[in-house]
């Protein structure tokens, strides 16, 4: 009978699994991604130029990579090279915060053996642009029938004689919650990380951060109210594998991953061997753009579905405001949704990394754009996003 329903299931589903080829999607890249100027993809190249010195100059701090993708091919590639062993060297010996009493490991992010690259590599770290990579590999599973209803209480993948502090509450919570930052437990992440205070840290010194975010205590009702939590993303590795019984990296690796190109990445592991569906994935910058790009191509690279355009809808559609001010971004499925500088009504999708990893889709102008840094403590230089978006957007010839 089980059998019986996964075929009818899929059936059912056949209409969004069959490769959808429109006039929106346009080949996708191969190994590599072809390279053109700017002004052959309709890029004013002056103002990247001008990015780009800035970048050069040090006004935004430690930025590593500057890519700027447009109508599928490269028209701006720069890496930046800084040595970070003597920048946050001396960090990376003491304990804080931000070394999670992990000195020598991949938690300590003073570290240059395991920050912000890879055993010094090309592999960047991505912090919490995990999370939306995580809601992707998990679209690729719901469009599959893998996964199930995103409504479903998340209590139902775990043992409850097992879990603290359950109430009515918590057992509303449903994975669409945790999806969208609104599952309610008590968690504080509004604190600069190197505060140990900030919930973030507590979870990080933890020896199961599964049982850690699980057992926290319920601050308010499920889907009120935004309140970023990493934890609720870390419970999102857990699900999976009760869902489907299978290891969500190995999922990607099998069903987003190879699909679309990307064969090199490292994925951290918590200390109880979870994968690290919070902050824990290293991708190369081009291999990053990827993803953005198939959500551009309506989940589909080269012909073949990988995640449905329903699935891609959801993920970028505003599904609570991050913030009372009118300004605020939007947030869906863990993509931040911000307004389109050319189009207040439209959005760019995004997703947002500790130390400055910021992948952007422009869809309206067709465009993925990549910035990996490392700007670890408060009150220094940084990247400012929003400008920087607005810059890009009016970049586009025309616009």
């Amino acid at each position: 009978m089980r059998r019986f329903a996964v075929v009818l299931r899929m059936l059912l589903l056949w209409p969004v699994l069959t490769p959808a080829v429109g006039a929106a999607q346009q080949a996708a890249p191969g190994r590599e991604w072809p390279v053109a100027k700017p002004a052959a993809l309709g890029l004013n190249a002056a103002v990247l130029d001008s990015i780009d010195g800035e970048i050069k100059a040090g006004k935004y701090g430690y930025v590593d990579r500057m890519l700027v993708i447009r109508h599928g091919k490269v028209a701006f590639n720069a890496r930046y090279p800084h040595d970070y062993k003597a920048a946050y060297g001396d960090s990376a010996k003491v304990n804080n915060a931000l070394n999670a009493h992990d000195l020598t490991g991949p938690f300590n992010y003073f570290n240059p053996w395991w920050h912000p690259t890879y055993r010094g590599g090309d592999l960047h770290t991505l912090q919490s642009v995990t999370k939306t990579v995580a809601s992707v590999v998990i679209g690729a599973a719901v469009t599959r029938g893998d996964f199930p209803s995103l409504d479903t209480p998340i209590l139902k993948f775990w043992d409850t004689t097992k879990v603290a502090n359950i109430d009515a509450r918590k057992r509303r919570i449903t994975v669409r919650h945790l999806l969208t930052m609104t599952g309610g437990f008590d968690w504080n992440e509004n604190l600069p990380y190197i505060d140990p205070n900030n919930t973030a840290s507590g979870l990080e010194e933890s020896p199961d951060w599964v049982a850690f975010t699980i057992n926290r205590p319920m601050m308010r009702e499920p889907g009120t109210q935004f309140n970023y939590s990493s934890g609720e993303s870390v419970l999102l590795a857990h699900i999976f594998r009760q869902a489907t019984g299978q290891d969500i990296e190995e999922y990607a690796a099998k069903y987003l991953f190879a699909p679309i190109g990307i064969e090199r990445w490292f994925w951290k592991r918590t200390p109880s061997g979870s994968v690290d569906t919070e902050g824990g994935l290293y991708l190369e910058a081009t291999d990053l753009a990827r993803i953005w790009y198939l959500f551009t191509q309506g989940g589909v690279w080269n012909g073949t579905r990988v995640v449905s355009t329903d699935w891609v809808k959801q993920s970028v559609t505003p599904a609570v405001s991050t913030g009372s001010a009118a300004s605020s971004p939007k947030y869906g499925f863990k993509w931040w949704l911000y307004a389109d500088p050319l189009d207040a009504t439209k959005f760019l999708w995004a997703g947002s990394g500790f130390g400055g990893q910021f992948p952007i889709a422009y869809p309206e102008q067709d465009m993925v754009v990549v910035f990996n840094s490392w700007n670890l403590l408060p009150g220094k230089a940084s990247l400012p996003v929003r400008k920087m978006q607005e810059r890009l957007a009016k970049a586009v010839v025309g616009k």
